[in-house]
């Protein structure tokens, strides 16, 4: 047989394209030629192929050898056409039958000795043969990742001799399907409860206020107040993810190459530091891979020390906070990645970190802290549902005993107590609405937020006195619409939106 077709997958942003490889034997002088926009890893997939064929003990063809990865179109990158290239080979010159191939696809780097090596992507590889009705043969190192996906046929293979087995017949692979794993306790995925945090009452209703309803937050406070610790647990307050979101959280940490099984079920946290790029930040590079925007979709992205960010990194959130993707445009293609996440940020009130605080050691002036601030722009803070101010903590909040693991202590509620009433609201909105809060759009604002008379001239005298905009209108509707959730109230009435209002004030710190 001269021609074989093997069917594979390519990675194109947050999607996994079949990739047919053509192997074409022809006479003339040998030669291996590669086509179809490959890159530099997959142009050297010709020398570890050859090699892995030698190894096992297979037969090199002393011909013409042409292998086309369509559609040519896209490009093709990583070692993952390693495996299917060899098998296209071995078919096109009958050391293996090729009647069966047409029911598999394969992916996987081959090592010179033809051990299968782990490849990037797995799971929307999997994901998506699974749609397709084709059973997926990867590298046995991958297999956790593939069963994260329900009843995909799954066949872990240790070398390419295996695989080879497993096609003639001798040695069939069974398969590693089953069903997708247990999501991870809330309290296991935290880490960290809440009542570990002392004092700070008002910072934990705004961090309860935000995972009922998707809410983004900015914490204002000198140093050591505690905003990265109520950061860190926001997740722990957040209701547990479906079985849908913990795969599409999955599988951006796959396309990222940081995937972990025990992970699976668990709000993704990242923290970048402040030195991160724009490119680090929302994704890219020449074949664009998700950034920490994307690794928090359906959980947290932390920014510490907000205005030490570079203004153009910053600059780079506001689109994606409106619209929950990101857009990744190149001269040749473009790719979309979700990027549903929740944004708190905190910073210090002043550059020595101290205005306000009891000692009266800040020493900055108004022109300095003006400075300051203004690093952060009126449209991306315009963008923030929440602003709390995070004070020092009393001397006699630390006297008290801290709360036993997993009980409370007077105002030391632990995260399982707020998650039920976070997950109650979450489940109002998604029954009501089919999604957060925080996500509405403007016509369902107008159809699921509208305050009663009372709430609504409150709202217009405190547009007016803030000059706020029409997009923290909405915002203030959208809070106010999470507090009454919270509250179990169908309608939204002046005390909802007065404390709507409060956290919308960031001139006054």
């Amino acid at each position: 047989m001269g021609v074989a077709v093997v069917y594979s997958r390519g990675l194109a942003g947050a999607e996994a394209p079949l990739v047919s490889v053509e192997v074409h034997l022809a006479g003339g002088l040998p030669a291996f030629n590669l086509v179809g926009l490959p890159d530099a890893e997959v142009r050297e997939s010709k020398d570890r192929v050859r090699a892995a064929l030698q190894n096992a003990q297979f037969d090199f063809p002393a011909r013409k050898i042409t292998v086309n990865l369509a559609p040519a179109d896209l490009p093709k990158n990583s070692g993952r056409f390693d495996l299917p290239i060899a098998i296209g080979i071995l078919a096109a010159t009958g050391q293996i039958p090729a009647r069966e191939l047409h029911r598999y696809e394969f992916a996987g780097e081959l090592a010179l000795t033809g051990v299968l090596r782990p490849v990037r992507g797995a799971l929307p590889m999997v994901l998506a043969a699974k749609r397709d009705g084709r059973a997926f043969v990867l590298p046995a190192a991958s297999t956790d990742e593939a069963a994260c996906v329900r009843d995909a046929v799954v066949l872990p293979a240790s070398s390419l001799l295996a695989v080879c087995a497993h096609l003639t017949g001798q040695a069939p692979i069974a398969p590693a399907c089953r069903d997708a794993p247990v999501a991870s306790s809330p309290e296991v995925a935290a880490g960290a409860d809440l009542a570990e945090v002392r004092g700070q009452a008002s910072a934990k209703r705004v961090l309860e206020i935000a995972a009922a309803g998707a809410h983004s937050v900015l914490m204002i406070g000198p140093p050591g107040t505690g905003k990265s610790m109520l950061a860190q647990r926001l997740p722990g307050l957040l209701p547990p993810l479906s079985e849908d979101e913990a795969l599409e959280v999955a599988a951006l940490a796959s396309l990222a190459g940081r995937f972990s099984a025990l992970a699976w079920g668990q709000r993704p946290f990242r923290a970048p530091h402040h030195s991160a790029s724009p490119a680090a930040l929302v994704g890219g590079g020449s074949n664009p891979r998700p950034g920490e925007i994307s690794l928090a979709h359906h959980g947290v992205l932390f920014l510490d020390e907000l205005p030490e960010w570079d203004r153009r990194v910053l600059e780079v959130l506001r689109e994606p906070l409106e619209a929950g993707v990101i857009h990744i445009s190149r001269a040749a293609r473009q790719s979309t990645f979700p990027a549903e996440f929740q944004l708190v940020a905190a910073m210090n009130p002043c550059p020595c970190g101290w205005l306000g605080h009891e000692s009266g050691r800040c020493h900055c002036s108004s022109d300095q802290v003006g400075r300051y601030r203004a690093r952060i722009s009126g449209p991306l803070l315009d963008r923030i549902d929440l602003g709390i101010e995070v004070p020092a903590v009393p001397a006699e909040a630390f006297a008290r005993r801290p709360a036993a693991a997993g009980g409370s202590s007077g105002s030391c509620e632990a995260s399982r107590d707020v998650r039920i009433r976070t997950s109650a609201a979450r489940s109002r909105q998604i029954e009501r609405q089919r999604r957060p809060n925080a996500r509405l759009p403007p016509r369902d604002v107008d159809a699921h937020c509208v305050p009663d008379a009372e709430g609504m001239a409150l709202l217009a005298q405190a547009m007016t006195r803030l000059s706020l905009s029409a997009r923290a209108f909405h915002r203030v509707l959208k809070v106010a619409r999470t507090i009454a959730d919270l509250a179990g109230d169908e309608a939204i009435g002046a005390a909802q939106v007065a404390e709507a209002i409060g956290y919308r004030r960031f001139e006054r710190f």
